[in-house]
C-alpha cells in the first residue's frame, strides 16, 4: 500500500505542478500577481515570508498571534490559528490564492496540502504524503514498511503501558505526542521517578489517545536539508545541532555547517534522509530530516516535508548560494524548479545560526543590534519579539529571542563570530513579578 500511495503521489504531484506553472504564467500575462498564503508568521516562517516578499507575489500571512514578527513581510494579514482548517480554507477562497505554503512548522503542512487540493491550486505535496509527514506514528509505520532504519518506539495509551515500554526500551526514554509538532510535545524521562509526570503531559498534549515512547540513541544528531525533484533527492546542507540543557529538551541553540562527521557518516545520513523522503512519497519540494548517528548506523528520527524552521534556508543561502526559501515559494506556486537551481553557486568555509535567549520577564528594549552587525562575518540578525513580550524560561523553540547568521573560514570561526555578536546584544527585561 505504501508503494501504491507513493506512485499515485508522484503522478498527482507532476500533474498538479505542470498545471500550476501554466496558471502562474497566465496570471502574469494578465497583469495579476500570484497570491500566496503563508501559514504562520512566527520566527520559523520569517525566511519564506521574506523570500516571497522579495518577489512579484501578493503575500497573505495567517497567524493567531497579532504581534507575530513575520507580519511585517505580508501585504495582507489574517489573525487566525493555522490549525483551524475550516477558517484557513475560507480565507484561502476569499483571497483567491494561487498557492498555500506551511514553512517551518509541521502541524500546518497537511492543512496546506488538503486545502490546496480542494481549491485545485498547485502544491508540491499530495495530501496523503503530507499526512504521513506530520503524524509521527504513521510516519514510523511508512518508514518501517520501506525498511528505513529508525529508533525503537512503542505506542502507549495508558500510564501503565508507558511504564512497561520504558522498562522494555531502557531508560532514559523520549516521550512525545505524535500528532503535535516541535519540542513542546517532546520530553525526556531519565528514570521511572520522572516518568508519570512526563507521560501525563504527553498524553494531555496529544490530539489522539496515545503517545510514543522511544529509545534515546547515544550519539550525535544531524539535520539533513534537502530538496526533491521528480522523486530524486538532492542533499543541500548537513548540520550539527547544539541543544539547550535541561529543563529544555531538543531545543536547538545553534545549527553549524558543515557537520563535524567523517565523510562516510555524512554519506550515510544523506542516504537515510533520501530513503525517508521516498518512503513517504515526497516527489518535489524541501525536506528537513533529523538523523541520529548511532553505533549501528544512521537512524531517521523524523522527516519534515518543509523547509527547516531554524533559519535553515538562510544558512543554505550563505553557505552554498542556494536559496531554499525562494525555492519553497516557487514550488508552492507551481513553478518548475530545475536541477541547476540546486547547484551551489558559491561557498564559504563554514556557517552557523546562533539562537539568542533572553532572561525571563517582560521585554523593555533590545540594545546593541547595530553594534552586533559590525562584527565581521555576521550575515544577518533576527530579533523575534517587540517590547511588551513576556519571555518565559527556555523550554521550547518559541521561547528563543532571536538568531544570528554568521560565516567564517572554519566552524570555530563562524561560531566565534556569532558568539561575539551575541555578546553585544542585550535584551532588557523586568521580572515577571513586577509585570504582575
Amino acid at each position: 500500500p505504501i508503494a501504491v500511495i507513493a506512485k499515485r503521489t508522484r503522478l498527482a504531484a507532476r500533474s498538479t505542478r505542470g498545471e500550476g506553472a501554466r496558471m502562474v504564467r497566465t496570471y502574469r500575462e494578465n497583469g495579476r500577481m500570484p497570491r500566496l498564503l503563508v501559514l504562520g508568521a512566527g520566527p520559523a516562517q520569517l525566511g519564506v515570508l521574506a523570500a516571497a516578499r522579495g518577489r512579484d507575489v501578493t503575500v497573505i500571512a495567517a497567524d493567531r498571534d497579532p504581534s507575530a514578527p513575520g507580519f511585517r513581510y505580508a501585504d495582507r494579514r489574517a489573525i487566525v490559528s493555522i490549525e483551524d482548517e475550516p477558517a484557513i480554507e475560507r480565507l484561502a477562497r476569499a483571497e483567491e490564492v494561487d498557492g498555500v505554503v506551511a514553512p517551518g512548522s509541521d502541524h500546518a503542512v497537511a492543512v496546506a496540502a488538503r486545502i490546496a487540493s480542494r481549491l485545485g491550486v498547485a502544491h508540491p505535496l499530495a495530501p496523503e504524503t503530507a499526512t504521513l509527514a506530520v503524524n509521527k506514528l504513521r510516519q514510523r509505520e511508512a518508514l518501517a514498511a520501506a525498511g528505513v532504519a529508525q529508533p525503537r518506539s512503542l505506542v502507549c495509551r495508558t500510564l501503565d503501558e508507558v511504564a512497561d515500554a520504558a522498562r522494555a526500551l531502557g531508560y532514559p526514554v523520549v516521550i512525545e505526542a505524535p500528532d503535535r509538532s516541535g519540542e513542546r510535545s517532546v520530553a525526556l524521562s531519565a528514570d521511572r521517578n520522572a516518568l508519570a509526570a512526563v507521560a501525563a503531559d504527553a498524553l494531555a498534549e496529544a490530539q489522539g489517545d496515545y503517545c510514543l515512547v522511544e529509545e534515546l540513541v547515544a550519539g550525535p544528531t544531524v539535520t539533513v536539508n534537502g530538496f526533491s525533484l521528480d522523486g530524486r533527492f538532492v542533499p543541500l546542507t548537513v548540520t550539527d545541532r547544539e541543544v539547550a540543557p535541561p529543563p529544555a529538551f531538543g531545543v536547538t541553540l545553534a545549527h553549524v555547517w558543515p557537520a563535524e562527521l567523517e565523510p562516510f557518516a555524512i554519506a550515510g545520513a544523506i542516504a537515510a534522509a533520501g530513503a525517508a523522503a521516498r518512503a513517504l512519497g515526497v516527489v518535489t519540494g524541501p525536506t528537513t530530516t533529523q538523523v541520529l548517528i548511532g553505533d549501528a548506523g544512521p537512524l531517521v528520527a523524523k522527516l519534515s516535508a518543509r523547509v527547516g524552521g531554524g533559519h535553515d534556508g538562510e544558512l543554505c543561502r550563505v553557505a552554498l548560494g542556494i536559496d531554499a526559501n525562494a525555492l519553497s515559494v516557487a514550488v508552492a506556486l507551481g513553478e518548475q524548479v530545475r536541477t541547476h537551481d540546486l547547484a551551489p553557486s558559491h561557498g564559504v568555509g563554514a556557517a552557523c545560526v546562533r539562537f539568542l535567549v533572553a532572561s525571563p520577564g517582560e521585554l523593555r528594549e533590545v540594545r546593541g543590534v547595530e553594534e552586533a552587525f559590525e562584527v565581521e562575518g555576521v550575515r544577518g540578525i533576527r530579533i523575534y519579539r517587540k517590547p511588551g513580550h513576556v519571555f518565559k524560561e527556555l523550554r521550547r523553540a518559541s521561547d528563543r529571542a532571536g538568531a544570528i547568521l554568521a560565516t567564517g573560514a572554519t566552524r570555530d570561526d563562524a561560531l566565534d563570530t556569532a558568539d561575539e555578536a551575541a555578546e553585544r546584544i542585550r535584551f532588557v527585561t523586568r521580572a515577571a513579578e513586577a509585570v504582575a
